[in-house]
């Protein structure tokens, strides 16, 4: 039999900002971390008072909370580990994310109804796996991103429906399988497994890089080209970003339970604009499969945040054809992200115009062409000619940080809604 339950949404939250911004534009579960046992340690992940008010904030609007406790963690950390598990239980999260088994065993002992999904980091990639994981206890597992589509429904297809599958569908990809990497630990002593990755794939490398081969075999050909751009920079082992947008069809029919969203150390805007883009998809779809076409404005508004050159991972193609490394580039980066609305607009004035209040995060003109990012909405476009401090006098600028500034805008705007540079 199909398996046909409907696949959530699933966005990061690197804080508390980036949680509500996930949440608001249309995630229906949020992953996150605390401050020990995650494998994002660059985030500023949560604390364990913002722990307790970021599950409240989600139930209350209907939306799962994850907790990565994804480490592998040394014999001395076990004892903290159960406190953590026990707090976790306590505030009732939704799931915690696990990818040693020893953690899993710890979790089952301390907390036996608290739901476990496997960690991307245990490289799960056979139905064989998925099975044993689920025996142990797990209820989800998150598969490989070294996996095709026909991998995943295979998978899928021996099963028990009783276990999930969750996929990465966007985001970063790895040179290491799925994330067991020692080049940091290598390179600079920052141990990935343990969540402080410096990211040495994608580190610009030595402008005089030669190709790489194997001394001793000198009949074979170079592995692989460590090329310049034009600027004399090389990126050797910079994975493409995975981008999986123009194939929400095939994404519906696969079995997978949950679309992962990579990116906890981006910013709230790129949460925001992503989640935001997918639910307009995944909607579109839900609603009318037969005559589901792909909005170019879906495209253009994930070209608008920070991320290397697109390509659809390893789903449909070898990674020497599509996900491979790439030489010759770095980050796009993406549209500035100018101002978040503080309250909801009332009512238009005479000229139609809805006179709104902002908050400032980064430089603003009056003669910035704007648009505003609402949830199920695209950028909608206007210029910012019309900038007031709290008193209504009129202002050339918004300069400072955090400031707060009214702007009148030519259609109503609600409270979270996002401003960018147009």
């Amino acid at each position: 039999m199909a398996y046909h339950k409907k696949a959530e949404l699933l966005s990061p939250a690197g804080n508390y900002e980036k949680m509500k911004a996930a949440v608001n534009y249309g995630a229906d579960a949020v992953y996150l971390a605390g401050k020990n046992f995650g494998m994002r340690a660059a985030s500023t992940n949560f604390g364990k008072e913002e722990l307790i008010a970021a599950v409240y904030y989600c139930h209350k609007h209907g939306v799962k909370l994850y907790v990565t406790v994804n480490v592998m963690p040394h014999t001395h950390e076990y004892e903290e580990l159960r406190e953590y598990i026990r707090f976790l239980d306590a505030i009732r999260v939704d799931a915690v994310i696990v990818s040693d088994i020893g953690v899993v065993m710890t979790v089952r002992e301390v907390a036996p109804k608290m739901e476990i999904h496997i960690s991307t980091q245990a490289s799960a990639v056979s139905a064989q796996a998925c099975i044993a994981w689920h025996k142990l206890g797990a209820s989800r597992i998150v598969l490989a991103r070294e996996l095709t589509l026909a991998d995943i429904r295979e998978i899928r297809a021996n099963i028990p429906d009783t276990l999930e599958l969750e996929a990465f569908v966007h985001g970063a990809m790895c040179i290491a399988y799925s994330g067991r990497c020692l080049l940091s630990n290598y390179f600079t002593g920052r141990d990935a497994n343990h969540g402080a990755c410096a990211q040495s794939c994608r580190w610009k490398y030595s402008p005089t890089a030669m190709d790489l081969a194997e001394a001793n075999r000198p009949d074979i050909p170079s592995v692989a080209a460590a090329e310049q751009d034009e600027n004399g920079e090389t990126f050797f082992m910079s994975s493409r970003d995975m981008c999986m947008l123009e194939h929400i069809p095939e994404l519906e029919e696969s079995g997978i339970t949950s679309y992962k969203i990579e990116g906890r150390v981006k910013s709230a805007y790129y949460t925001a604009v992503v989640t935001n883009t997918y639910r307009l998809a995944i909607d579109s779809y839900r609603r009318d499969p037969l005559n589901y076409t792909l909005d170019p404005a879906w495209v253009s508004e994930l070209e608008g945040v920070s991320h290397r050159e697109y390509s659809t991972g390893f789903f449909f193609t070898p990674p020497h054809e599509n996900a491979n490394t790439v030489t010759t580039l770095g980050y796009i980066r993406e549209k500035a992200y100018l101002a978040t609305c503080v309250t909801d607009s009332v009512k238009p004035d005479a000229d139609g115009l809805y006179d709104t209040l902002f908050i400032q995060r980064n430089k603003l003109k009056c003669t910035d062409r704007v648009e505003i990012i609402s949830p199920g909405r695209t950028g909608q476009g206007f210029m910012a000619d019309s900038l007031t401090n709290l008193k209504g006098e009129p202002i050339e600028s918004a300069p400072h940080p955090n400031m707060y500034f009214r702007l009148k805008v030519p259609f109503p705007v609600h409270t979270g809604d996002i401003m960018r540079l147009g």
